[in-house]
């Protein structure tokens, strides 16, 4: 294993034990064998460690984020925004327990999030890049044209963290088929809208959460 791949490692088992913001990089370079400068070698900072781990180490929405930008219209709409659910969850069941603590610091977040605008990276890139898709497929005649693209992003990826922070709160982590079965349910709330279709209202048996059914 190289020292790149060694600090990696090393810096998620530190982040996912002390958080973002307790963890230091000399304690992520004691984890990992090594002196502290050479963790800088490596990584500008460690805000640009953190961004490294979230791409390398943990669930990455990056590819998926490409392949809806590269192809709309060769999948179903449905399925393609399921497969956007599992991708979040599976990231934000990862990313939250680590980036949680940087919200009790002001400072530490302030300069984090100037850092990582500056590297063209963000949390709200996803939603960006979901929003895009469906107006592609909204060009293609497949989402129809009334339909708020951005809105309907931020609903689906705001479903997807809500139901991840409380996985994470509850200390419980879900089976794959549990995540699957409400990556299912949150999208077909958003597919009859999306579809320009009338929906109704029920009630999931995902902690509430409404569910829009044609």
């Amino acid at each position: 294993m190289d020292t790149r791949d060694r600090i990696l490692d090393a810096a998620v088992q530190v982040m996912r034990t002390r958080g973002f913001a307790r963890c230091t990089t000399k304690e992520i370079a004691k984890a990992a064998g090594l002196s502290e400068p050479m963790i800088y070698k490596h990584f500008a900072s460690k805000s640009a460690l953190f961004l490294a781990v979230l791409h390398e180490r943990l669930p990455s929405f990056g590819p998926l984020a490409r392949e809806l930008a590269e192809a709309p219209g060769d999948q179903p709409v449905r399925d393609r925004l399921v497969a956007v659910a599992r991708a979040a969850i599976a990231l934000y069941l990862e990313a939250f327990p680590m980036s949680a603590s940087m919200f009790a610091e002001p400072g530490l977040l302030a300069a984090h999030r100037e850092e990582i605008t500056a590297l063209g990276a963000g949390p709200h890139r996803p939603v960006a890049a979901v929003a895009d898709y469906l107006r592609a497929e909204q060009r293609g005649g497949r989402v129809a044209a009334r339909a708020d693209c951005a809105a309907a992003a931020g609903l689906l990826l705001g479903a997807c963290f809500q139901y991840a922070f409380l996985r994470c709160f509850e200390q419980r982590r879900p089976d794959q088929a549990e995540i699957d079965a409400y990556a299912a349910a949150v999208t077909d709330t958003l597919i009859a809208p999306l579809a320009g279709l009338p929906s109704r209202l029920c009630v999931s048996r995902f902690g509430g959460a409404a569910v829009f059914v044609p």
